[in-house]
């Protein structure tokens, strides 16, 4: 029963049934098999849908859509190239900062790469960037603002891992810094030094800025009301959802209330209803494993191998960056954190540090072969074969890992601001 059980739900997995399918039917499987009141998936799910946070991932998703649908990126991108695109390689620094930027307002669903992947790529091709550069500039810079508040990952990690979700947002500032960092040095050295460079202009500044005036004010609005304790993260969702509609519709006119908001409300809750659906089907799932003790099981199997915090966080790495060629994020938090983190425990690892290791190395599957999930969206953006956009991501890929063994084994990085 259980053998024939098992083999229909990998079968239907391997056909392309949607996830939360797959889950729903595995949680009621395992439960009927062992007998267990399958109540208790109720009792989850209500505690989940009880949690405040939880409005936080459809207004900052909304928030991130209205945005991106807007001219808000374009505005933005001449006040960065103003700001910074006189410095030796500061086209490509900008493109860096600015896509940053918009992943984590919506979560590296693909919207950034479609929203600035054709503003950007001409730009990069007249500063003298190679083709292959260009692409592998935007196809990474996809998912590079995940480490940011307010990222849609981080908040679903905290969810589903019972972490402070400010904590995570003041632990991935640092990392997420360090990461744009490196892929800047890299981009200075790539870029043409002889040609000559933009002059910095003091009145082109002013001016950008005021363009994008409501707009730059956004991100820092956000965390001046969080860190200053004058709004909760939920509080800062509901605002920033508000006020960036006021914003695009009315202040900027670049949106149609009428016209516009009710396409984009569809679209962006269409994402947050495949992520919500996928984690109140993980939750049954995940209780039968931690009621049967399978991480416990599975520690206890690793310890035979694994002798050191140092060597499982080499596994875990390794581990997770297949989980994050194979599965998009969203999927991987809910399915892979419940049966990581009690192991983690076990191994002395800090549970603010393992989040930003596990969204690091997710970041970084977005572009790891076979199937990173940026690959395709810019292949499709740029229309380009998929392996032509392997091979312009590689350099990026390999500095990501560089960075991601530093921010794994100096935790100070992570938690630096954390108490």
């Amino acid at each position: 029963m259980g053998i024939a059980l098992v083999s229909s739900i990998i079968f239907l997995a391997l056909l392309g049934t949607p996830l939360f399918i797959v889950m729903s039917l595995a949680a009621l499987g395992a439960f009927t098999l062992s007998e267990v009141d399958v109540s208790a998936v109720a009792v989850e799910i209500y505690r989940l849908a009880s949690a405040p946070t939880l409005l936080t991932i459809p207004l900052f998703t909304f928030a991130g859509y209205i945005m991106a649908e807007s001219k808000a990126p374009a505005r933005l991108l001449r006040f960065a190239e103003a700001a910074l695109g006189w410095l030796p390689g500061g086209v490509a620094i900008v493109s860096l900062v600015i896509c940053a930027f918009f992943t984590a307002f919506t979560g590296a669903s693909g919207v950034t790469i479609i929203a600035l992947g054709g503003l950007l790529y001409p730009i990069l091709k007249n500063e003298g960037y190679s083709e292959k550069f260009s692409l592998g500039l935007i196809t990474t810079s996809g998912s590079l603002g995940l480490l940011f508040p307010p990222s849609l990952p981080i908040i679903l990690y905290g969810l589903v891992a019972n972490v402070d979700i400010d904590e995570l947002f003041k632990a991935g500032i640092i990392p997420g810094v360090f990461l744009i960092l490196i892929l800047s040095f890299w981009s200075i050295r790539q870029g043409n030094l002889k040609r000559t460079r933009k002059p910095f202009s003091a009145k082109e500044l002013v001016d950008s800025f005021k363009a994008c005036f409501f707009e730059a004010l956004l991100p820092v609005a956000v965390l001046f009301g969080i860190y200053g304790g004058y709004t909760t993260a939920t509080e800062a969702a509901a605002l920033t959802a508000f006020y960036i509609l006021i914003v695009e519709c009315f202040i900027y006119r670049d949106l149609n209330f009428i016209k516009d908001i009710p396409k984009i409300i569809l679209d962006s809750m269409a994402l947050v209803g495949g992520i919500l659906l996928i984690l109140c089907c993980a939750l049954g799932l995940t209780n039968y494993l931690v009621d049967e003790e399978v991480p416990m099981k599975i520690f206890e199997l690793m310890r035979t191998f694994l002798h050191d915090k140092y060597s499982f966080l080499l596994f875990l790495n390794i581990f997770l960056l297949i989980v994050g060629s194979l599965m998009d994020i969203f999927s991987a938090i809910i399915v892979v954190v419940p049966l990581i983190v009690p192991i983690a425990n076990e191994f002395g690892v800090h549970p603010v540090h393992l989040a930003i290791i596990f969204l690091t190395n997710l970041e970084i599957g977005y572009i790891t072969p076979p199937v990173g999930i940026n690959l395709f969206i810019s292949s499709f953006r740029f229309k380009r074969p998929v392996t032509e956009l392997y091979k312009s991501s590689l350099p990026f890929l390999f500095l990501l890992l560089f960075a991601l063994v530093i921010i794994t084994y100096i935790p100070q990085l992570s938690l630096f601001w954390v108490e």
